[in-house]
């Protein structure tokens, strides 16, 4: 009975996060383009499969990798082992990035886009080194208590550098790849880590040194990404890749039969059994303990499995139709103001309800002491999300090259790390890391890749991606802006008293 009450409030929940994206697409199926979609029917059915699909994941993190990981963080700490604590935090950052749905997700997209020049499983698996080295690396920054502003300054300034040596197929991709590593799975685990440690470090600050996991676990894999997209097109990018595919290929040939659901499955369990494979591991094998109950927590990691098969049949039915759709509508209208207004209205409505972003800003409030508010935080984070996605679909409608956009918005965060007040710098990078949800996520993608096969002269590889990568940049612009304008506005108080 429990877990039936837990179920229901975990699909509520789910539900409540699909609404904004259900009110801002009504909105403009029936107020702006007057017209409802054929598949109207399949792409409900969809969306709820989608919101059951999480709500079945999210308790089945709740039962077994939220309570195992943070047990295992705790007798780590306490053991105080450097080379330990270093080891479980690359595993941790591994396992839980390989099974992230939303990775696995733009990385089919990729695959199939691609032609198969860039590999799903190939990608996925260097996202996820890349994160564990990076969780390891923070782990080692929080105990030593080096600050994360030059570790963010000196990443982002190769990142820049890379950026312009990367071949243009891969650059949108990159970045995207980086905004989607943060989400369900691994903001818990990871920010509990951080946190966890600098409040058990003597002299460590939970604001100060307790965030920035997040932050670096974005910005690493598009290095990576970036540098495999050079190797896998140094050969030239062929007729073939080059194609603008059409809106199609955003819809996976759909499977059919009881052996394809059971193929789709053991898929599944291939993604989490990294996360199963680490925590045993670590419990059986380093801890020399048994785990306190491990009925409930094959239970909870059986629910893992099944709410991943259930989110990836919702996207392929719901979400990823519904961006597709809503760009060719919107592309067939005579002006591109509403596909401005769109993207806005839905960067700001997905954010408001995003949950990951909610609970870093209730974090943030209690490291801080009541020093910051989380709504306006949220608030911030929102208005940044929805310029940033707007900038990226202007770029996408006037074929500009991500290459400046990408580059001119890093170098604008550069110069607002030197200047920001330190307590905001590692709380702004993760912000910038937390606002694309698993739901948010898909629909984006799927919106690039409409509008780039719905334009003339876009090919959906270069154009298609990159959305998500501009609703990662831009709620670092406005949390370090307003950070700075309100130490200038504090310290003029002080003048003139």
């Amino acid at each position: 009975m429990f877990y039936i009450r837990s179920f229901l409030h975990s699909l509520l929940h789910a539900l409540k996060n699909l609404l904004p994206i259900v009110v801002v697409v009504g909105f403009f199926q029936l107020v702006i383009l007057q017209q409802v979609p054929d598949d109207l029917g399949s792409m409900a059915i969809g969306l709820l499969i989608v919101a059951v699909g999480v709500a079945l994941f999210l308790q089945g993190l709740e039962l077994s990798i939220f309570p195992v990981g943070k047990s295992l963080s705790n007798q780590f700490a306490r053991k105080g082992s450097l080379a330990i604590l270093l080891s479980f935090g690359f595993a941790m950052g591994f396992s839980a990035v390989i099974a992230e749905p939303a990775l696995i997700a733009v990385a089919e997209q990729a695959q199939t886009i691609s032609e198969g020049r860039i590999d799903g499983l190939t990608l996925r698996i260097l996202v996820a080194v890349s994160v564990g080295f990076v969780v390891a690396l923070g782990v080692f920054r929080t105990i030593f208590g080096y600050p994360l502003h030059w570790f963010m300054i000196t990443g982002y300034v190769i990142v820049v550098i890379v950026t312009w040596f990367a071949p243009e197929e891969i650059v949108g991709l990159a970045y995207d790849s980086g905004g989607v590593t943060t989400n369900v799975v691994t903001v818990p685990l990871i920010a509990a880590l951080g946190i966890g440690l600098a409040a058990s470090i003597r002299g460590r600050n939970p604001l100060i040194d307790g965030f920035g996991l997040v932050a670096l676990s974005v910005m690493v894999p598009m290095i990576t990404v970036q540098v495999y997209g050079m190797v896998v097109y140094s050969g030239g990018t062929g007729a073939a890749a080059m194609e603008a595919i059409t809106a199609q290929v955003t819809e996976a040939p759909a499977k059919s039969g009881i052996i394809a659901a059971l193929l789709d499955l053991a898929g599944m369990l291939r993604d989490v059994l990294p996360i199963i494979i680490t925590v045993l591991f670590f419990q059986y094998l380093v801890l020399r303990r048994k785990l306190s109950n491990p009925k409930k927590i094959a239970f909870g990691f059986a629910l893992v499995i099944l709410g991943l098969y259930a989110f990836v049949v919702g996207l392929k039915m719901g979400l990823f139709p519904i961006g597709t759709s809503m760009a060719e509508q919107l592309m067939a209208m005579d002006s591109y103001a509403p596909v401005y207004l769109f993207a806005l209205m839905i960067g700001f409505a997905t954010t408001m309800a995003e949950p990951a972003l909610i609970a870093i800003g209730k974090q943030a409030e209690e490291a801080a002491a009541g020093a910051l508010n989380g709504n306006a935080i949220r608030l911030l984070v929102a208005v940044g999300v929805a310029v940033g996605i707007t900038i990226g679909v202007h770029r996408i409608i006037t074929g500009d090259s991500i290459h400046y956009y990408i580059m001119g918005g890093y170098i604008l965060v550069i110069l607002l790390t030197l200047l920001a007040p330190r307590y905001i710098v590692a709380l702004a990078y993760d912000l910038g890391g937390v606002t694309t949800s698993e739901v948010t996520v898909p629909l984006v993608t799927a919106l690039g890749i409409g509008l780039a096969s719905s334009i003339e002269g876009r090919n959906v590889l270069i154009d298609g991606f990159g959305l998500i990568a501009f609703a990662s940049i831009f709620p670092i612009v406005t949390v370090m802006t307003y950070a700075i304008v309100s130490q200038y506005r504090s310290e003029r108080r002080k003048e003139t008293q």
